[in-house]
């Protein structure tokens, strides 16, 4: 009878410490909820930025005036018939 208890308790130990600590145990599973949950809050920040340079691209391929805008901030261009001033501060 003891042996039989015996080989129960080493079975008990055994498997509660493969749920507890093992390969694919309980610690690990919360371990990959951590990093699903932190690659779901990247894929959402991803997700955000594609939207915006989604509709970046429609505007640019659809009118006129978001290439007129992107050619006057990025390029510095000017129409004709246009003055351009440039405002430096002074330095202190």
């Amino acid at each position: 009878m003891k042996i039989i208890f015996g080989f129960l308790g080493f079975a008990f130990f055994t498997l509660q410490y493969q749920l507890w600590l093992g390969e694919d145990s309980v610690r690990t599973l919360n371990m990959l909820e951590l990093e699903v949950e932190a690659q779901r809050a990247n894929n959402e920040g991803l997700e955000q930025r594609n939207r915006l340079v989604e509709i970046e691209v429609l505007d640019l391929k659809n009118g006129l005036e978001a290439v007129e805008e992107r050619a006057r901030s990025e390029l510095g261009m000017i129409e004709k018939g246009e003055t351009f001033y440039l405002l430096v501060p002074t330095q202190k």
